[in-house]
C-alpha cells in the first residue's frame, strides 16, 4: 500500500472536482518552476499520458500541448496513447527522477502500455528537470509551506520505504 490506510480512506472521500483542482494546481506549479518541461518531448508533445495508480482513488491524464491534467475516479480509464500503472508513490518518485525507472519496469512494479518512444521522451524530460513535487506542493501551502514540506518529505520517504525502494 502507498501510505497509511487513513490517507487512502481520506482520499476516497475527496470529491472529484476538488481532486481535479489539486492536480491542476500542482501541474501548474511544476510548470511555473520548470516551464520547458515538455519541450524535450519533441514530436511526442501531442501524446496523451495516463497515470493510473493501483492504490489511489484517482487516475490522471496529462496532455503536454494543452499543459493540462484531467482527473478521473479510479476505474474510469482516461483516454491515452501511453498508460503507466503502478503504486502512486513509485510514479511520483519516477517523476522526480529519484528511482530507477528501468528497474521498476523490468521488475513489473510499473506497467507501461502504448507508445514506448513517448515514454522514453517523457522520462528524459523529467530527468532533465529535477522536479521536486514536495517543494512544489509546499509552495501552494503559503505560510505553512515549511511545515508542509517537512511532513510531506517524511511521508514520501516512509512510503518509498514501505515499497522497498530507496532514493537514487
Amino acid at each position: 500500500m502507498l501510505a497509511p490506510a487513513r490517507l487512502m480512506a481520506t482520499a476516497r472521500l475527496v470529491p472529484l472536482p476538488i481532486a481535479a483542482r489539486i492536480a491542476d494546481l500542482l501541474l501548474q506549479q511544476v510548470l511555473r518552476t520548470h516551464p520547458k518541461l515538455f519541450d524535450r518531448l519533441g514530436e511526442h508533445r501531442t501524446t496523451r499520458f495516463a497515470f493510473v495508480p493501483t492504490d489511489f482513488p484517482f487516475s490522471f491524464s496529462v496532455r503536454p500541448t494543452e499543459r493540462s491534467v484531467q482527473t478521473a475516479r479510479r476505474g474510469k480509464l482516461p483516454e491515452a496513447d501511453v498508460t503507466i500503472t503502478g503504486p502512486l508513490v513509485l510514479m511520483l518518485a519516477l517523476a522526480e527522477g529519484r528511482v530507477d525507472g528501468d528497474a521498476l519496469f523490468f521488475a513489473r512494479r510499473l506497467v507501461v502500455t502504448g507508445d514506448m518512444e513517448a515514454v522514453l521522451a517523457l522520462r528524459n524530460a523529467l530527468d532533465d528537470n529535477e522536479i521536486d513535487l514536495v517543494r512544489s506542493m509546499s509552495k501552494l501551502a503559503g505560510p505553512m509551506g515549511g511545515l508542509t514540506a517537512k511532513v510531506m518529505d517524511a511521508a514520501r520517504r516512509q512510503a518509498l520505504k514501505t515499497q522497498g525502494v530507496r532514493w537514487n
